[in-house]
């Protein structure tokens, strides 16, 4: 049997490439390996909800309020106004998805992708089948490379595809309490603290029955499991059951080619598509997955390779803006503790919680108030030269 494209990979990219183009009557087999479950916070905006239609049964929470908290312990509360930030539980929230692709019509295989061969027919995706133990092929015309930050098909397939920077996240999931310590259920907390993480953040997450507590970090040498237990102490969570607990890169910057120019694109982390300074992926990932399906029915119908670059092409066009802001922020405030103490000063703001919300919920900047963003930017120039003291509020 021969397919039109074969994803690799089971995640949010994945799932959303391999049901789109079954749904536009593609032969679509995707190749997932069972039981891994990607550390990650969980957050999802209301356009995710509203773009890839979720059920309100796969959201476990709703959160009202987000707090930021600097190396000197200050706590900024930025209320969410007009919705909420949904919470899923990836466990669940990756699994439904899988079975949305296989009911739309493609087909699903359960293994470890193993490499790409070719030859005169085209190429074929061999994956070692997690039963049986045995290689097995899949013949297809197209592959989608959506199997992670650190990609086996994009490290083989595409320029830059070895070297993409990167962070290590790490997360625990636990029983959740009520109301506890600092630990809010209606509440995320954003970690600012070099002494959890000295070049990113750390995170409590409320899942409903569950928390995820975790941090990130490109700095070799951190105790990561030795932070995210300080954490826990610090949120009053030190006592509550552990689940599991997960580890796993996440992508810092989006690779500057998608595929190989003739058979290959990539979706998700393995093209990078993480939003620097916040981290978030699960919306970034699934409009890859998107746009990457949109490329490759493209190419079926023209037989142009060419057209497999409208991918990257079409998620630049709407996200480049976001995403150079956000790596300039990460730049400018990541580097201290002197620097977060002044971000989440910032932070106090309401200018900068309206906006920073309104792009975040709704994946833009928000060009409706073009007075709020010159206040911002002066205040953000006044602190990062420090014309405005660290007692700001």
């Amino acid at each position: 049997m021969r397919y039109d494209v074969v994803v690799v990979g089971g995640g949010p990219a994945g799932t959303v490439a391999a049901e789109d183009l079954a749904r536009a009557g593609r032969k679509v087999a995707f190749l997932d390996r069972a039981g891994r479950i990607k550390p990650c916070g969980g957050a999802i905006p209301p356009r995710l909800i509203e773009d890839f239609d979720i059920p309100d049964s796969q959201i476990v929470a709703k959160i009202s309020t987000a707090r930021m908290i600097s190396p000197t312990q200050r706590a900024v509360d930025i209320p969410i106004e007009n919705g909420f930030v949904g919470m899923v539980d990836r466990e669940h929230f990756d699994e439904f998805l899988r079975l949305r692709a296989k009911d739309a019509g493609a087909e699903r295989f359960t293994g470890t992708f193993l490499r790409i061969e070719r030859d005169e027919s085209g190429p074929s995706v061999i994956y070692r089948d997690k039963e049986t133990r045995e290689e097995r092929r899949l013949e297809t015309t197209l592959i989608i490379g959506a199997d992670g930050a650190r990609s086996d098909v994009a490290r083989a397939e595409v320029p830059g595809g070895d070297t993409i920077p990167y962070v290590i996240a790490y997360h625990e999931i636990i029983k959740a309490p009520g109301k506890i310590g600092t630990y809010d259920p209606m509440r995320c907390d954003v970690i600012y603290d070099g002494t959890i993480s000295p070049d990113f953040y750390g995170w409590v997450f409320p899942h409903g029955a569950s928390a995820s507590v975790g941090m990130g970090t490109g700095v070799d040498g951190v105790d990561l499991k030795k932070a995210t237990a300080d954490l826990r102490v610090a949120s009053g969570l030190d006592g509550c059951e552990t689940i599991r607990k997960e580890g796993a890169p996440i992508p810092l910057k989006p690779l500057d080619k998608w595929d190989n120019g003739k058979d290959v694109v990539l979706a998700g982390d393995a093209a990078g598509v993480v939003a620097p300074s916040s981290g978030e992926g699960i919306y970034y990932a699934m409009v890859g997955g998107r746009v990457a399906a949109t490329a490759a029915q493209a190419a079926l119908v023209s037989g142009r390779a060419k057209d497999l670059a409208l991918a990257r092409k079409l998620f630049m066009k709407e996200h480049k803006t976001v995403f150079r802001v956000l790596r300039s922020m990460q730049d400018a405030y990541y580097k201290s503790d002197e620097r977060r103490e002044r971000f989440v000063s910032l932070c106090h703001d309401v200018d900068v919680q309206r906006l920073t919300f309104e792009a975040y919920m709704n994946k833009k900047l928000v060009k409706a108030r073009p007075m709020a963003h010159i206040k911002i930017g002066l205040k953000n120039l006044a602190h990062l030269t420090r014309l405005v003291p660290e007692t700001y509020a």
